[in-house]
């Protein structure tokens, strides 16, 4: 079979997949789960694989590894899909809204999954075509619970040569390819600063210590370590939303806390703000005779960096479903970068932005969605570079 005739064939199979995709995903967004909580989703995804007889293993508590053998000898190829949602109430009309309260699928694993079960049956179908070994990767816990890390740290990366992520991205058209060179996402550091005072009555502040003063110097400060610290052509975040302080106008608190995230695409860069961080919290509360404290609160995952010779080859792999565009960075982060730190990989992004269909919502957001229309592309993305030997044997 031709190059061309293959990929003719994975692609019209991938249409021919929509249906069920749109199905698989709809069940999922119905009963969304949280990092580690995704069991109901792992039973899915372990029921439909197992009968399409792949090899199935639990992976990192709630998700799964399949992994199907080809023909002849060739590259190991990983696929992840990750499949926690998020603590958002869906606001929404549609037949499939979430069916869980306080929970919702706003960022589109949902979709995700569907997409790389959709793939795992053409997979399955031309298994005797298949060049190489490929692992499926069902990942839990992406949102801020670092589940990659916990993957690789079973030892399921030693021997993938190449691995590859999908994303549905807002912020581009509906069915538009995406993905950048070198770095594509930030670092991501979430952090609580506590500043410790001494509390009080509002009506005598000379008693107390106050903490509130001490907390929004600081959260000036930080943005002067931004602007004045770091070399204005490195893209460099910091952002502080969520304060704490008293519950009173006519209290003052004994303590304040500032929660924010440090995001940056430059390892040098991130280590010098976190000392700098550091320092500058620690000497500001001891100026104003406050006790500080710098707490960093779940994984801290680094940039997302595509390798640039294999986006070139993924783009060279994916012609006949359209050109790949050059996205703009994002602050956004990712834990698809610790794969990328065992192997060589590439994440890219698949639009489903659709202002005639309402679907105009960003990431995160309580009236989040994704146009259906299309899955069939993403199990097609993640099909055709499971036969990535076949492709690269045959250049």
């Amino acid at each position: 079979m031709t190059e061309a005739s293959l990929k003719s064939s994975l692609i019209q199979a991938c249409k021919e997949n929509q249906e069920y995709c749109v199905s698989i995903r709809r069940q999922i967004h119905q009963n969304p789960e949280i990092m580690f909580e995704e069991y109901t989703t792992q039973a899915l995804v372990e029921r439909e694989l197992t009968n399409l007889g792949f090899s199935v293993q639990k992976t990192a508590k709630t998700g799964i590894i399949a992994t199907i053998e080809g023909i002849s000898p060739g590259l190991c190829v990983a696929l992840r899909a990750d499949m926690d949602a998020l603590n958002i109430t869906e606001e929404s009309d549609a037949e499939y809204k979430s069916q869980i309260p306080g929970k919702m699928h706003a960022c589109g694993h949902d979709g995700h999954v569907a997409c790389l079960l959709g793939a795992a049956r053409v997979i399955s179908k031309n298994r005797e075509k298949l060049e190489g070994k490929v692992k499926l990767i069902f990942q839990p816990a992406e949102e801020g619970g670092g589940g990659a890390k916990f993957i690789i740290d079973e030892g399921h990366l030693a021997d993938v040569d190449r691995i590859f992520g999908i994303h549905v991205w807002h912020p581009i058209p509906s069915g538009v390819m995406g993905t950048l060179k070198g770095p594509m996402m930030a670092s991501a550091d979430m952090f609580k600063i506590t500043v410790k005072g001494t509390g009080g009555h509002a009506a005598f502040p000379h008693l107390a210590v106050d903490p509130t003063v001490v907390i929004v110097e600081i959260y000036d400060a930080l943005q002067k370590l931004v602007t004045r610290e770091i070399d204005p052509l490195h893209t460099t975040l910091i952002t502080t939303p969520e304060f704490h302080g008293s519950q009173a106008g006519n209290i003052i608190a004994s303590s304040a806390i500032l929660t924010g995230t440090l995001r940056t695409f430059d390892h040098k860069d991130r280590i010098y703000l976190l000392e700098r961080m550091e320092q500058l919290i620690t000497h500001y509360s001891q100026a104003w005779r406050c006790e500080a404290k710098l707490e960093f609160i779940g994984m801290a995952y680094p940039p997302v960096v595509n390798d640039p010779e294999v986006v070139d080859e993924v783009a060279n792999i994916m012609r006949e479903l359209g050109d790949i565009q050059e996205v703009d960075p994002t602050m956004g982060g990712e834990d698809f970068a610790f794969y990328q730190q065992e192997t060589k990989g590439v994440f890219l992004f698949l639009g489903i932005y659709n202002k005639e269909k309402g679907i105009i919502h960003p990431h995160h957001h309580p009236q989040f969605d994704i146009d259906e229309d299309v899955l069939w592309k993403g199990a097609a993305i993640y099909s055709l570079l499971a036969f990535y030997s076949n492709f690269q044997n045959k250049k």
